[in-house]
């Protein structure tokens, strides 16, 4: 998981850049404007692997660990104000969540689709994008195909359960956590019993 925070002095500085939800956009014209963004803006990422998501979620819910890396990018930039795409679905309850974790004060306007509403979260949804991206690509080097990563991805599944017949556990870059794992587990676990 990346999650990522563009600061800009003014909204003036995006003008003319034509961002917008990085999901709009081909990974062409992500990369092209990743190159623009982070030549013009400060930019900070958090990146967070399969096992470190799964040892926060011993203590907290996914949205607390989302919470706590937005807090950390908000910190790297110390803005007075900062724009985020709520994943909670009381948007005040995530303002307050990324507010309980960070250091220095700073007004937090959380919405939900924050990244179709304000070019700065566009931004950043564009850096997060690319980065997780560049991410996966070097995963699949060393796991083959793999897909996006994403529960919705049939290349994904796919992957996981073939790695999952193959070794009896899920591969060391997938979420343990994970929904989609538990349920490939749980399947499987089914298919043993039945065969008694």
């Amino acid at each position: 998981m990346v999650i990522a925070a563009v600061g800009i002095s003014s909204e003036d500085i995006l003008e003319g850049i034509r961002v917008k939800d990085s999901k709009l956009l081909c990974a062409k014209e992500r990369e092209r404007l990743y190159k623009i963004i982070r030549k013009k803006c400060q930019v900070a990422t958090v990146r967070l692997d399969a096992q470190q998501i799964d040892i926060m979620r011993r203590d907290m819910t996914l949205n607390e660990a989302v919470a706590r890396s937005h807090a950390k990018v908000i910190v790297k930039l110390s803005p007075d104000y900062a724009y985020l795409d709520a994943c909670d679905v009381n948007t005040f309850r995530y303002a307050e969540m990324v507010k309980n974790h960070l250091v220095l004060p700073c007004e937090i306007i959380s919405e939900h689709h924050a990244d179709e509403k304000f070019p700065v979260v566009s931004a950043a949804s564009i850096i997060a994008k690319v980065t997780r991206d560049r991410v996966i690509a070097t995963l699949a080097k060393k796991y083959g195909t793999i897909g996006s990563g994403y529960p919705s991805d049939p290349v994904t599944i796919h992957f996981l359960n073939s790695y999952i017949n193959e070794h009896h556990v899920p591969p060391p870059i997938a979420r343990k956590s994970w929904k989609t794992v538990s349920a490939i587990l749980s399947k499987k676990s089914q298919r043993r019993l039945n065969d008694f």
